[in-house]
């Protein structure tokens, strides 16, 4: 019988656990929303519901945030994310920029450090890693320096690979393919650390504070100095089984019909030598632009039309197959797709796509909505971030950290 009692309270408690997390990722994701609503969405009666809302608040996780007006009846008390119970750092590691950002609860931005570094190689990026790591810390108030709640690193898989396609300079920088930045920030920081693929993580940015606070399901797409993504499916990130979900990158494509492409080795080229940053910077450079730095590149975009018109139909056409392929897979009606561009650039992707996927669109099938991200070109960084707040609170946690 003691067993039994000990076994019944140890699941009354997980239950308890397991609400308070759905009804903290329901707020992450709907801003704010008042008892009944939180009660909805975790399935719980009002009054389960107000006891954990109440648990919550003295754990100074929630917070009350006024009254919702325009509704017959009483207004409803709302409740949000209270932005002290927690921080969060959140790193990019990417292949041609580094970034390190430092998050409330809420996910709202506190401090951030950049470097535009072309292809680091790994003891370089982790050292300045590292010292912007130790100076977002020193940003935290002081009663926030025991509420941190671990860093989030989004890193592309496989750094070094790809070194055609994305025109790397340096064998070198295979070096990555061996190092792991996961283990080298936890050493020299101290911290837990919760690591995602980039696309995924952007796509975690892009569920919590952007089109996935009204949409539960789409294919999220970011085109950087590769193109990556993530799935979202059921209001949950899904990571896939090596962590890679929505990677559309590497999927199949016909080669490019631009003169400054490099030819595949065989009848099919990949996504990303076509459909990414690298592949602009190629085109342009081969009009003898010189890019060294991100201002190089804006500047370019600017002042040669032509060649980004150019590079914005062969981008188009790679991504039509690739895109109504997931959206067959997955069965979703909405692409969110953002970049490392300029909006106007993304826009002029985003028109041209809607019209070339209406017409390859076959017949009895939808067709797909395309929509701007919301979060731009810090969406890795920002979901980077954000991983520790969910994953801390997260109802998914074994499943999502893979334990």
């Amino acid at each position: 019988m003691q067993d039994a009692a000990i076994g019944k309270g140890s699941n009354s408690v997980n239950l308890r656990l397991f609400n308070e997390r759905v009804i903290l990722t329901a707020l992450r994701r709907l801003g704010s929303a008042s008892k009944a609503d939180l009660a909805r969405y975790a399935n719980l009666t009002n009054n389960t519901a107000g006891v954990i809302v109440r648990e919550l608040e003295q754990q100074h996780l929630v917070r009350t945030e006024g009254k919702r007006s325009g509704q017959r009846g009483q207004p409803a008390t709302l409740l949000s994310l209270n932005a002290d119970g927690a921080y969060s750092v959140g790193v990019k590691v990417g292949r041609r920029s580094l970034e390190t950002i430092l998050v409330d609860f809420s996910g709202q931005l506190l401090d951030q450090r950049r470097h535009e570094r072309a292809f680091p190689l790994p003891e370089e990026a982790t050292a300045l890693l590292l010292a912007d790591i130790a100076e977002v810390r020193r940003a935290l108030p002081t009663s926030g320096s025991g509420r941190l709640a671990g860093l989030g690193v989004a890193t592309p898989y496989h750094m070094g690979s790809w070194r055609r396609e994305l025109d790397i300079p340096s064998e070198a920088y295979r070096a990555w393919n061996e190092f792991d930045i996961t283990r080298a920030l936890a050493i020299g920081t101290g911290l837990e650390v919760f690591a995602e693929n980039d696309g995924t993580a952007a796509a975690v940015a892009e569920l919590f504070q952007g089109h996935g606070r009204e949409l539960d399901d789409f294919v999220y797409v970011f085109i950087g100095t590769a193109v990556g993504g993530g799935v979202i499916l059921g209001g949950h990130y899904h990571r896939g089984t090596s962590g890679n979900a929505g990677d559309l990158g590497l999927m199949p494509v016909p080669p490019s019909r631009l003169g400054s492409a490099p030819q595949p080795r065989g009848r099919y080229d990949i996504l990303l030598t076509r459909a990414s940053v690298n592949s602009l910077i190629r085109h342009l450079r081969a009009a003898a632009v010189v890019i060294e730095r991100r201002a190089d590149l804006d500047a370019a975009i600017a002042s040669h039309g032509a060649e980004v018109a150019e590079w914005l139909e062969d981008c188009t056409e790679a991504l039509v197959p690739p895109l109504l392929s997931a959206a067959c897979m997955l069965d979703v009606r909405t692409i969110v797709l953002d970049g490392d561009l300029p909006k106007a650039v993304i826009e002029d992707l985003i028109s041209r796509l809607t019209t070339a996927l209406a017409t390859a669109t076959p017949e009895a099938r939808e067709v797909l909505e395309v929509r701007m991200g919301t979060i731009g070109r810090r969406a890795a960084a920002i979901g980077a971030a954000i991983l520790p707040l969910h994953l801390n609170f997260s109802p998914n946690r074994e499943i999502l950290m893979g334990q």
